[in-house]
């Protein structure tokens, strides 16, 4: 048997409601559309119901730990669909121990728990890469812009950090490969954003640089002299080409005034 799902959050916990109300356990858990194993001979659709899945995780939070329901949402903020299966069963293995029994969430022999924990650790390294590796232009209106194309969907764990640093500026970081961003105003909260039209907005997605019409008079000067600067404190005797590709990976280098 083989249980598939919307690939939602909310669906894969509908999904672990509905292996116990139906008392089944199932091979696997797959997404629509995936492929289905040789000998499949039965497949359930999980239909996304949002109070079942808020069940699921009101019980959750009563048997795990908060740094373990961190781990687990920040492991489905890696977007890889692999995931999905170790996930599910790791929770179900949480509703399946004694009410007593040590909690499963560092049982690293646990093949399932050590999967779920290990991606968890790759969107964590991402998003503080993304912390050092963002680079704003100023616009003519005042406004600080960044583009990033992250692997993982980091930008959510990044925004408060911003918030707190810059709050007293408006800028706006966008997600090329998400086509989504977070537009904060200088007061109050970053508001997620989306364009109707990306051809229309005023910077290039696939390097990130505001368009010359928009961009403040004194940006490029400054631009200018942080790579000048950057140039200048590099040790020509000392460098060292895989030291600098393992601290600053090349797919980061095109968002980076630095390495333009």
């Amino acid at each position: 048997m083989v249980y598939t799902f919307d690939g939602t959050m909310d669906g894969l916990l509908t999904a672990v409601f509905d292996t116990f109300d139906r008392h089944e356990q199932p091979e696997a858990l797959l997404t629509t559309g995936d492929a289905l194993p040789l000998f499949c001979e039965q497949v359930y659709e999980v239909i996304t119901d949002e109070e079942k899945a808020r069940r699921v995780w009101s019980g959750m939070e009563k048997r795990l730990s908060r740094e373990a329901l961190k781990l687990i949402t920040v492991g489905w903020l890696s977007e890889i669909s692999a995931l999905n299966n170790p996930l599910y069963q790791y929770i179900c293995k949480v509703f399946r121990q004694d009410a007593d029994a040590p909690s499963i969430e560092r049982n690293f022999a646990d093949p399932d728990v050590l999967e779920v924990t290990n991606i968890a650790r790759k969107v964590l390294h991402e998003q503080l890469r993304m912390k050092q590796f963002i680079r704003f232009q100023k616009a003519k209106d005042g406004t600080y812009l960044a583009v990033v194309s992250p692997d993982h969907n980091v930008l959510p764990l990044i925004i408060d950090h911003f918030a707190d640093r810059f709050r007293d500026q408006p800028w706006m970081i966008y997600d090329a490969r998400r086509h989504y961003g977070y537009y904060y105003e200088g007061t109050g909260h970053p508001v997620h954003i989306t364009f109707e039209d990306e051809s229309a907005v005023p910077f290039n997605l696939a390097d990130g640089k505001l368009n010359e019409d928009v961009l403040s008079s004194d940006d490029q000067l400054l631009q200018n002299l942080w790579r000048t600067y950057f140039k200048a404190i590099c040790i020509r005797e000392r460098i060292n080409p895989r030291k600098q590709l393992s601290d600053m990976p090349r797919r980061y280098w095109k968002y980076m005034t630095e390495k333009q």
